[in-house]
């Protein structure tokens, strides 16, 4: 049995980046990380197809187009068994700060992304 499977890591990794490149070298970092994922390109797509666990993460660019990343992770916060969820954000530090003041408890990493603090997110 996988170390997912017995409580010690995420089920699904939900990925929700509007930039197909990121989506595509986070889902592959994961993989090496042994973690199972699923991408979605938008909000609206992931508020559609997604079924969440309290067991699964969420990682949610802060800066999508239509339904944004703030928005999603105020939804996530109020189901009653809501995934872990982390923002990622290529924002520009201003920006970043604004979406902060609505999010004030959210963890976020800053693109570029490395695995190490992929990993160390998840720890």
């Amino acid at each position: 049995m996988s170390p997912e499977r017995k409580g010690f890591g995420p089920l699904i990794v939900h990925i929700v980046e509007d930039d197909s490149a990121v989506a595509d070298a986070l889902a592959l970092a994961l993989e090496g990380m042994d973690r199972r994922s699923r991408t979605y390109p938008d909000g609206e797509a992931f508020l559609a197809g997604a079924t969440l666990s309290s067991e699964d993460w969420v990682i949610v660019d802060l800066g999508l187009p239509g339904v944004g990343g703030t928005e999603i992770v105020r939804m996530l916060s109020l189901m009653p068994d809501a995934p872990k969820v982390l923002a990622i954000s290529g924002k520009t530090q201003a920006t970043l700060t604004q979406h902060l003041r609505e999010l004030p408890d959210m963890k976020v990493l800053r693109k570029p992304l490395s695995i190490e603090a992929i990993s160390a997110a998840f720890a």
